[in-house]
């Protein structure tokens, strides 16, 4: 028989992960990659940014960090170091075609009409299909012509959430960046690929400001404030306050303890949840209550958020479920009450010719530099890929966080899986965990439900995340459900859903990549 053709669309954490996962299964990835070096956003960042995620929970479950990684929060360089390593491990260089860049894709073998009749996935509920096929439009990264066509039986689109597309904020007529004549306006993006002379030129001296207030946003001030120090204030432009610790270990335990165990996720509603588990969660409120408050307190006991006015209106429960969890950076508050970072909500702003304009506000910000740290439409990178409208619309979430099943298959797009548009407490551990799930479908280990049953599961997780995560939800962030996500998983693929030894072990202590290493981990 003759192997099926699997095309992975981008080289970062989550195609080099499949890569190798779909070689363990006997399949032939190729694997496109529009720059021309493997790592994806990784290559992409400031030069002082760090993981915000412990090294443990950011490891492959078959692939230890070197011993000579001794931090607990990586450098982005040790972690480029860390997914070379692995693609050198295992031998994947030699399907990954750099500087090839994937237009679109188009799907081939059944008419549109053809699919929209159908019960089950691709018809059978199978991965593959013997008529059905991909035709991928490729072109040169470097030169931009057109390269020979690829016919594939599948694709997975590991492109990412973030990168590329950048999120610019909607401004009023005569408002935009070109108002601001006296200076310059960068995206987080464009700020990254400049290299550390000429961003220390950018902002030495400079009068900044970063519109953000997420990872990206406090990785910028960490920066800017250590090249400018005290001589001028970098004014850190913010819409909603979020609870950003200074530290991930309240009283000493880890966060993970509070939000990211199996007990933690008994306090709270899950999708598809039955009358057991759904009055449990009911009993158990008063316990979700009192630890949310515990972390608040915490955090406003450690920070001086009150001082400055920036204790959030929401929950912290509301930041853990939509992933919207940073770490502070160093003396974040010391160097606000030093003067060298100044804070200002503006529910809007606009350009103009000296700066800034906050929305209320009668005087400018006298500015030389603007950084956005406003995110990135790591959607339209999903959705414009494909040739067909029809399956463009699919993709066109709107308000909508999870049109997946399993956060990987779209009901109605035949042959097609998506890695690494959600986020959890680690996406590489979940990226590794889907991708054990998708490649033992490729493998026929299982097969996928009804088209009906799929949608009316992905409306379950959906209703389910609505619940926690307010006006976050869209942001498709597992953070507080991943291990009822893994054992759906582990179930669909045989595994033994429970992964540690002992009650209390599986109960209370979180689960990481080692404790999916293999079918019966312990």
């Amino acid at each position: 028989m003759e192997t099926k053709k699997v095309a992975v669309v981008g080289a970062g954490l989550s195609g080099l992960i499949a890569c190798k996962l779909l070689l363990s299964k006997g399949l032939t990835p190729i694997v496109f990659e529009a720059k021309d070096v493997i790592g994806g956003l990784w290559n992409d960042t400031i030069k002082s940014t760090l993981l915000q995620t412990r090294r443990q929970m950011f490891e492959l479950s078959d692939f230890p960090w070197p011993k000579s990684v001794t931090e607990e929060y990586p450098r982005y360089d040790q972690v480029l170091d860390y997914l070379r390593s692995y693609a050198e491990h295992f031998g994947l260089f030699k399907y990954i075609r750099l500087n090839t860049k994937v237009l679109s894709i188009e799907y081939e073998g059944f008419s549109e009409e053809e699919i929209d009749s159908w019960t089950h996935w691709g018809g059978s509920g199978n991965a593959f299909s013997e008529q059905g096929k991909w035709k991928l439009n490729l072109v040169d990264a470097r030169t931009n012509l057109p390269l020979q066509e690829e016919v594939v039986d599948f694709v997975v689109l590991c492109t990412g959430k973030f990168g590329d597309i950048p999120n610019i904020p909607k401004f009023p007529p005569g408002g935009g960046p070109k108002a601001f004549k006296n200076g310059k306006v960068l995206h987080y993006i464009e700020y990254a690929a400049l290299d550390f002379d000429t961003a220390t030129k950018h902002v030495k001296d400079k009068k900044i400001a970063i519109v953000g207030f997420q990872k990206s946003a406090l990785e910028l001030i960490r920066e800017c404030t250590n090249l400018i120090g005290t001589t001028k204030p970098c004014t850190l432009i913010y819409k909603t306050e979020y609870w950003n610790p200074p530290d991930a270990q309240p009283w000493g335990i880890h966060i993970d303890y509070l939000f990211a165990s199996r007990f933690a996720e008994l306090l709270i509603h899950k999708p598809g949840e039955g009358f057991l588990l759904y009055l449990l969660a009911m009993l158990l409120a008063p316990i979700r209550w009192l630890i949310t408050k515990l972390a608040e307190f915490h955090v406003r006991r450690k920070t001086k958020m009150d001082k400055y006015g920036m204790v959030p209106k929401h929950s912290i429960l509301q930041d853990v479920t939509s992933c919207r969890y940073a770490v502070l950076p160093e003396r974040f508050y010391e160097r606000v009450e030093e003067g060298s970072i100044v804070l200002k909500k503006a529910p809007s702003f606009s350009f103009c010719e000296e700066g800034i304009m906050i929305q209320g506000e009668t005087k400018p910000i006298h500015l030389d530099l603007v950084i956005l740290a406003t995110g990135y439409r790591g959607d339209l990178k999903y959705r414009n890929i494909f040739a067909s409208s029809t399956f463009r619309d699919y993709m066109s979430f709107g308000d909508a966080a999870l049109p997946l099943y399993r956060l990987c298959i779209h009901p109605r797009i035949p042959q097609v899986a998506v890695i690494g548009l959600t986020e959890s407490i680690s996406n590489l551990y979940t990226s590794e965990i889907r991708c054990r799930w998708l490649v033992e479908f490729l493998a026929g280990t299982f097969k996928l439900p009804s088209i009906k049953k799929m949608e009316k599961d992905i409306e379950n997780w959906e209703r389910c995340l609505k619940l926690y995560s307010g006006e976050s939800y869209w942001r498709g962030c597992i953070g507080m459900l991943h291990h009822h996500y893994n054992d759906q998983v582990c179930k669909d693929i045989g595994w033994n859903p429970r992964r540690k030894k002992g009650f209390f072990a599986n109960l209370f202590v979180p689960h990481g990549p080692r404790d999916y290493a293999s079918p019966d981990n312990w």
